[in-house]
């Protein structure tokens, strides 16, 4: 947390290496979480990109008060919401589906190989009703405190805690399953 107080202070006076070392240091982390959200890497990679572009457009006015991975994984946790937002108003209206492929990992500019282990657990978070994911992803991988998503997802902080203990009896009910095949 020093480290990032310290490199957060250098990009803002200037420095290019302070925000690529942000970059390189929070980037997987966040990808994985945008794809455990989303389920489609091309989009997690968007807004993965996003989040970091609008950290450099307003580092003037950043300040930050408290985990820069945290504050970081709640940009990409509301993009990602809102983004599965808009696509669930646009297949309602008929006009776009939903795209639940794995992502073409074969492709060498790629950051991440996803395994099969990775790609049964998304699937399995992919069956978990959005509010129970996202907090489940928040919390284990985004590294988040009840309180801080409570914060994010504007509902107190009992409700988390039901959906986490929720989603993860959820997830381990679907896992069992698929390891019983």
């Amino acid at each position: 947390m020093l480290e990032d107080r310290l490199l957060v202070w250098k990009f803002k006076h200037g420095s290019r290496d302070a925000f690529c070392r942000l970059y390189e240091k929070y980037r997987d982390d966040l990808l994985k979480l945008a794809i455990s959200l989303l389920n489609e890497a091309d989009q997690a990679e968007d807004i993965v990109h996003d989040v970091f572009t609008v950290f450099i457009r307003d580092a003037g006015r950043f300040r930050l008060t408290g985990s820069l991975k945290g504050y970081l994984a709640t940009c990409v946790a509301n993009r990602a919401r809102n983004t599965n937002r808009a696509l669930h108003r646009q297949q309602t209206c008929g006009m776009a589906t939903i795209q639940t492929e794995a992502p073409n990992s074969s492709q060498p500019d790629r950051w991440i190989i996803i395994s099969d282990q990775f790609q049964q657990l998304n699937d399995a978070l992919a069956q978990l009703p959005y509010d129970q994911r996202e907090t489940v992803i928040l919390r284990a991988q985004g590294g988040m405190k009840f309180r801080q998503i409570a914060k994010s997802q504007s509902v107190p902080i009992k409700t988390v805690q039901s959906r986490y203990r929720i989603g993860l009896d959820r997830l381990r009910s679907l896992l069992n399953s698929e390891a019983t095949r």
